[in-house]
């Protein structure tokens, strides 16, 4: 039940931070696309959730375990922790003051690659038992090459980056993509870190690499 609990405080919390960002600045909670965000980011993680803590309470702890221990990965969690709510204020902020105005077929689009980036986030999770949000060698942890893990090294990152860059056209803004500009980049530290540990400490990790070429986006990087 700790862990039932665990997770049902942070998912709620998650949810007052995220509505607080939006509505606050928005000067309203009459802000349909804040709403149609809540409802893809929070729905599937609570569907996600669920499952996990039937299924895979293990993996389920840690996810939400998530104190990051290597120098590099704290300041990426920082830069994190500073662009997501500059990204929604800017976005509910563009709403209240109409800087600029997202069309409806890009809003729907937006909002079905998201979806699609935390569908590939499951099959992820799904593949990879060691899933975890710290950057770190785990006891037993053995190299997963299979699936989407045979595509590229790192598909979880490539599914957060359908996630998240979609973020401020769902809610209408494109102002709001400015900040968010900032993951890729974010990203490529985080992935450079991490491989780094990995080679270093996870045994196989290195002929993995030189099997799958692409670290995040095939034929690209």
């Amino acid at each position: 039940m700790k862990l039932f609990w665990n997770a049902l405080t942070k998912l709620l919390l998650g949810l007052v931070l995220v509505g607080l960002f939006l509505f606050l600045p928005a000067g309203t909670v009459e802000y349909p696309n804040a709403w149609i965000f809540l409802g893809v980011l929070f729905v599937p993680v609570t569907v996600m959730g669920a499952v996990l803590f039937w299924k895979a309470p293990d993996l389920l702890e840690k996810r939400l375990h998530h104190k990051e221990t290597e120098k590099t990965q704290k300041g990426v969690i920082a830069l994190s922790g500073l662009m997501f709510p500059v990204g929604f204020i800017l976005s509910a902020l563009d709403f209240r003051f109409w800087w600029s105005e997202v069309p409806t077929w890009l809003v729907i689009l937006s909002s079905a690659l998201f979806l699609g980036g935390y569908a590939m986030f499951a099959e992820v999770m799904r593949e990879n038992a060691y899933l975890s949000r710290t950057v770190e060698v785990q006891q037993g942890q053995r190299v997963i090459s299979t699936g989407l893990y045979g595509v590229v090294r790192h598909p979880m990152y490539l599914a957060t980056l359908l996630m998240f860059l979609p973020i401020p056209l769902i809610l209408g803004s494109f102002w709001g993509l400015i900040p968010m500009l900032l993951y890729p980049v974010i990203l490529v530290i985080r992935i450079l870190n991490e491989e780094k540990v990995l080679t270093e400490g996870l045994e196989g990790y290195a002929e993995y690499k030189s099997k799958v070429r692409y670290r995040l986006i095939p034929f690209v990087w």
